[in-house]
């Protein structure tokens, strides 16, 4: 049993660093972001959201460490909290390898149009979860009854939840960051450089 539940666990961690290197990064380059710089300062949220698994608990550090990035606190505090209901990145590739793995588990074959929709409706259905440790698991039992998968393979992944739970919101509260520097760039804000 251990073995697939580490696959998976491997599996989601690999697919949000792909996530970070082939989107957020692109992204802050896009927008000319000093990107260590930015890093640097979002560190200590990143982090705290890691180990907390609650990105609400990295808010006010996130916040602070934006400001002195050069975020204004206008836009730092109108699009943070935003993302934090419509921004789940981690969450969104974390449903989705999820939900495989429970299709897999339970041996149902998914064709390709399945999963694409099976996408797309977790991406909607995240939006506005909560930003709380284990909020997804509620998403994810709702999507499997839905798409006819067995409710009981959520029990497996309980197992190794808090350690999926701790990269996903990581990514979460990257992408946030990663959104509000974009926001003020866009707005005509002048960010340091490295």
């Amino acid at each position: 049993v251990m073995v697939p539940l580490l696959k998976l666990v491997g599996t989601l961690y690999a697919a949000l660093a792909v996530f970070v290197l082939l989107v957020l990064y692109p992204v802050l380059r896009i927008f000319q972001i000093p990107v260590l710089r930015f890093l640097r300062e979002v560190r200590h949220p990143v982090l705290l959201a890691f180990g907390t698994t609650s990105s609400e608990s990295a808010y006010p550090s996130a916040l602070e460490a934006l400001e002195r990035f050069g975020v204004p606190r206008r836009i730092g505090s109108f699009v943070l909290p935003m993302g934090y209901s419509f921004n789940l990145d981690g969450s969104t590739l974390y449903l989705a390898v999820a939900a495989v793995f429970v299709a897999q588990a339970a041996g149902v074959e998914l064709s390709a149009s399945q999963q694409l929709v099976m996408m797309l409706t977790l991406m909607l259905t995240t939006k506005g979860v909560a930003a709380v440790p284990r909020a997804a698991v509620v998403v994810l039992s709702g999507t499997l009854l839905a798409f006819g998968l067995p409710l009981e393979s959520v029990a497996l992944i309980l197992a190794v939840d808090e350690f999926m739970d701790m990269a996903r919101t990581a990514v979460n509260l990257l992408g946030n960051c990663v959104a509000t520097a974009v926001m003020a760039r866009t707005e005509g804000i002048i960010l340091p450089g490295p």
